[in-house]
């Protein structure tokens, strides 16, 4: 259980609720074990009455009217300080399931671009919601049942040995056999139940990508092949699946088989000992429901023990991203203020997933307030410059300086909420167009939603919808066009209102026409604010006050517009190339 340690702190902070709970446990258990004394009582009563020891009817009628009272009492308040018990374990319970989640959450928000580039989304999920469920289990009903169990054969084979000692020391006879059988299954189970969570992740992960990809699934018409392979994973899960039920299936017909022996035991032995006077039948009586009192605490050690294997299993896969360091951190908590100027010195970084250098000495200067494009073919570095002035990743080698100074030096959120950032590929969420939009800032109204969507021209296919800024949208936007999600994602970018805006290649899958009534509108906006523009085409770069081409993460070529068309080069060839196809 030593992924299980984990979860102690949680224990700790929830320690008095725990206690009061098996507190609580502790009376409701006291009271149920009453009952087999009262009824082995009756019982003496009713055979000394039988035997003339005791000759006053009314007296033992008496008696038993007291001890049925005494029953249905005990059996009341057993029955709320259950309720009680509940209340308070299971409570706290849910309570811990709330902060684990979150603090796997945080720490998902806390990991590096890279961490998700290795680990899948599907499993990601898995871990916060199925595993997760898993522990709750242990802290919760694994806790209480196990605490029942402790309470009642303390207290039950006390009172058994009060009664008849050697009757109690037949009764243990088949518990030997139940340790080994729990120590065995135990260590099949927590094997078996960490095979089952894996394949549950990928699962999870498989039908996460599908619907990703429903798109792509559907025009190619290959729904057949991915029912195949989903067929071919879940019956590899269903396999798990039932080897670790049979473990779990062999638990409790063992615990019954065995409470049946004690039951044997004391009916036989009792019996002897009966026939001999040694005892009273009430003793007999007593001893089988003290046995069968502890039929349910004895059965559900492998329904806990398999909780428990389980739970163990879980939290040592989310222990694995818990413990998982981010290679990005903010070094500095200090307010930062950030006006624009970027520099990049001897910059080189190499993508550790793939061992591909991206970028190979770069060195840049761009004061606060200038617009720089980059231009290239694909693959030659462009986007990784961005991503590295968001500090997505690290260099791997050089220095980036933002006002002067080291970007790891910087506040990094401070230096991120500068940033509007719009991708190649936007992301929208399946929310309102209004949300989507103030998701760049959430203290809006609605005439600055309304103005950047008419400065990223969209607002008139916005306003063409049956719903307007109100229609929700399909997972990643999937209810917009191309050009209407890049354009909402500039939107959103604009909203924010940073000293630096990004754009990268977001104007593909726009007219030319839309494109130039776009840049247009972001000249002005982008009037004292760093602007990158990262694009293929000529339009986008010509009003930057540089450009740069890069190749191979080399920068090849330097200068504004009017400097580059008249060298020979990449960008002189793309402006003739896109001139002639406009002509054309």
């Amino acid at each position: 259980m030593k992924a299980l340690q984990y979860i102690n702190k949680y224990l700790s902070k929830y320690k008095w609720r725990i206690i009061i709970g098996l507190l609580i446990t502790i009376l409701s258990k006291l009271l149920t074990l009453q009952v087999p004394r009262i009824i082995g009582n009756s019982f003496n009563i009713v055979e000394e009455y039988l035997n003339n020891t005791v000759t006053d009817i009314a007296f033992v009628k008496q008696e038993l009217l007291k001890n049925v009272l005494i029953i249905i009492g005990v059996a009341l308040l057993s029955g709320f300080f259950t309720f009680l018990m509940r209340q308070t374990i299971i409570v706290t319970s849910r309570l811990i399931e709330f902060d684990l989640k979150n603090e796997i959450y945080q720490q998902y928000q806390r990991l590096s671009l890279n961490f998700y580039k290795k680990n899948r989304t599907g499993d990601l999920m898995n871990r916060i919601s199925e595993d997760v469920s898993k522990v709750r289990m242990y802290v919760g009903p694994a806790i209480m049942y196990t605490m029942n169990m402790i309470v009642l054969f303390a207290v039950g084979f006390t009172q058994m040995l009060q009664v008849d000692k050697q009757l109690t020391m037949y009764t243990l006879i088949p518990f030997p056999l139940l340790s080994i059988s729990i120590f065995v299954l135990s260590k099949v189970i927590h094997k078996r139940s960490t095979i089952v969570q894996q394949y549950l992740s990928k699962l999870t992960t498989f039908n996460q990508e599908f619907f990703s990809g429903i798109n792509v699934v559907k025009s190619y018409g290959i729904e057949q092949s991915i029912i195949k392979d989903f067929d071919a994973i879940s019956n590899e899960s269903k396999e798990k699946n039932i080897n670790l039920q049979k473990a779990n299936a062999l638990f409790f017909p063992l615990m019954i088989l065995l409470i049946g022996i004690s039951n044997l035991i004391v009916i036989y032995i009792g019996g002897l000992r009966y026939i001999n006077g040694e005892i009273q039948s009430g003793v007999i009586i007593e001893f089988i429901m003290y046995v069968n009192i502890l039929t349910w605490p004895v059965a559900v050690v492998g329904w806990v023990t398999s909780m428990v294997q389980q739970a163990e299993a879980s939290q040592a896969r989310i222990n694995e991203f818990l413990n998982e360091v981010p290679e990005i951190n903010n070094n500095n908590n200090n307010k930062t203020n950030i006006s624009g100027k970027i520099t990049f010195k001897n910059v080189s970084f190499t993508y550790d997933d793939t061992n591909i250098t991206a970028l190979k000495s770069i060195n840049l200067d761009i004061k606060s307030g200038d617009t720089l494009a980059i231009l290239g073919k694909t693959g030659s570095g462009k986007s990784t410059i961005i991503e590295l002035i968001t500090r997505l990743y690290d260099v791997t080698e050089g220095t980036i300086l933002i006002d002067d100074k080291p970007i790891t030096e910087c506040n990094l959120n401070d230096v991120r909420a500068q940033i509007g950032f719009v991708p190649q590929d936007p992301f929208l969420f399946s929310d309102t167009i209004e949300n989507n939009i103030k998701f760049g800032k959430e203290e809006t109204n609605k005439e600055e939603i309304i103005a950047a969507a008419k400065n990223a021209v969209v607002h008139n296919n916005i306003i063409d919808f049956t719903n307007g800024y109100q229609t929700i949208l399909g997972e990643r936007g999937v209810t917009l066009s191309g050009g209407q999600k890049q354009r909402v994602s500039i939107a959103r970018a604009i909203i924010k209102d940073p000293r630096i805006l990004i754009f990268d290649d977001c104007l593909s899958a726009v007219d030319t026409e839309t494109e130039e009534e776009i840049l247009s509108n972001l000249k002005k906006i982008s009037k004292n604010k760093t602007t990158f523009i990262i694009s293929h085409r000529v339009s986008s770069a010509k009003n930057a006050d540089k450009i740069i081409v890069l190749d191979s993460g080399e920068i090849t070529q330097q200068g504004t517009h009017n400097q580059l068309i008249k060298t020979d080069g990449y960008y002189k060839e793309l402006y003739e190339q896109q001139l002639l196809e406009k002509e054309i």
